[in-house]
């Protein structure tokens, strides 16, 4: 969850939504995300919406306590089933984020997944996922969080190499997370994904090769690869700023990106959106998927942000404040937004052409499908998927996906 929240409307107290957002609703997944803001340490690249204990000391500490956050949770999830009233749908899709929702007891997640198999139901065959720093698991922690109900898992490796884990503030030790691969397969998880950051200062591409190789040789069968973003207010952009360590360019992303698909692809992986890669389809984070296509979804947790029939939300920042509001029997909404018809065209673009599935072209502005024709013409686009009514990007396209949006949603 990204730290800074935008401008918007004033949330009612109750949540209340309005009518139309719920109209066709049956039709729609519905999936939940889970925010856990704790974290041990702070990386030095993140500005997630999370806190260390420090940082939860002081007014308002009791009430952001991991101890009672579980509850806390549960508490927004009853809260969704007044507000979604009678709407039959079971949730698709669970996805607990952070943070490091493994700070929690393994129990404690358990719990808040019950919540909400009583509330909603989960549906047949419903993905269940949480995020998983390596050192807070262990092969009891993984087979009991299984007993619970989870059936996915994702670890944060970002990097084989100590250097650049150093360098990132990554506290697990190289090995670690391929480990874990092999500790949540025998404790059942059906699906494990791996999650590897490219682009950090003073990382070259013998290591980011070594990474990939590590993290493919564990047998995870889903991977992400994401480029570093060097946000501001974070401490890897004051020590860059202060000319500690080096600026990663964009050409070098752009290297990373393509070793990163030469060798996922040798190794039976194939990507399905621009910065993921899956060993078959029913490995494909489908709550991503759900992100990507439009769907419904309920964000709890501080900063959490939902989205629900055109209606997008987002809760209250700080741990304090949220356990707050719910105490109240407050929504812990901060503000909102109603999505106009050109707003959710606009944001189909910019989503669903990340995906190998690419957007319809009838989606497009006439100036959109004049810079689509352009970008064919380039090499930017795939010609089959073209002449078949959808604009698909290229390995090319993929590289330059941000530009290529741009153009398409004039």
């Amino acid at each position: 969850m990204p730290s800074a929240l935008p401008d918007g409307e004033p949330m009612p107290e109750d949540g209340a939504l309005p009518r139309p957002a719920l109209t066709g609703a049956a039709e729609r997944p519905l999936g939940f995300y889970l925010h856990v803001p704790y974290c041990a340490t702070r990386c030095g690249y993140c500005d997630f919406n999370t806190y260390t204990a420090g940082e939860l000391r002081g007014p308002g500490g009791a009430l952001a306590s991991r101890e009672t956050y579980a509850a806390t949770l549960v508490e927004e999830i009853r809260l969704a089933r007044k507000v979604l009233g009678d709407d039959p749908r079971p949730v698709r899709t669970v996805f607990v984020g952070g943070g490091t929702p493994t700070l929690l007891p393994a129990a404690d997640l358990g719990r808040v997944l019950a919540a909400l198999r009583e509330e909603f139901g989960l549906a047949p065959g419903a993905e269940i996922t949480t995020e998983a720093n390596p050192e807070t698991v262990d092969p009891r922690y993984l087979a009991d969080l299984r007993a619970a109900g989870f059936n996915r898992v994702s670890f944060g490796m970002q990097s084989a190499r100590r250097h650049v884990l150093k360098i990132l503030d990554r506290t697990h030790t190289p090995g670690r997370p391929e480990a874990c691969v092999a500790e949540a397969r025998a404790a059942g998880f059906d699906h494990v994904n791996l999650d590897l950051i490219y682009g950090t200062p003073g990382e070259s591409d013998d290591d980011w090769r070594a990474s990939l190789e590590a993290a493919t040789g564990a047998g995870p069968d889903h991977i992400s690869a994401y480029a570093l973003i060097v946000e501001e207010g974070t401490q890897l952009a004051r020590r860059i700023r202060r000319g500690e360590i080096p600026m990663t360019d964009d050409d070098v992303h752009a290297d990373r990106y393509l070793i990163a698909e030469e060798h996922l692809t040798a190794a039976g992986y194939s990507w399905y959106e621009v910065s993921n890669w899956a060993t078959t389809e029913a490995a494909r984070c489908r709550h991503n998927e759900l992100y990507w296509t439009g769907a419904d979804w309920w964000g709890a947790g501080p900063g959490a942000h939902s989205h629900v029939g055109g209606v997008r939300w987002w809760n209250v920042k700080h741990p304090a404040a949220y356990a707050q509001a719910l105490a109240e029997g407050r929504s812990p909404g901060a503000g909102r937004e109603v999505l106009a018809g050109e707003d959710r065209r606009v944001e189909r673009i910019l989503l669903e052409l990340r995906l190998a599935a690419g957007c319809p072209l009838d989606l497009l502005a006439p100036a959109g499908a004049r810079a689509a024709a352009r970008a064919l013409a380039d090499g930017l686009l795939e010609r089959g998927p073209y002449e078949a009514g959808r604009a698909v990007l290229t390995l090319r396209g993929r590289l330059l996906a941000d530009a290529v949006v741009r153009d398409l949603v004039d």
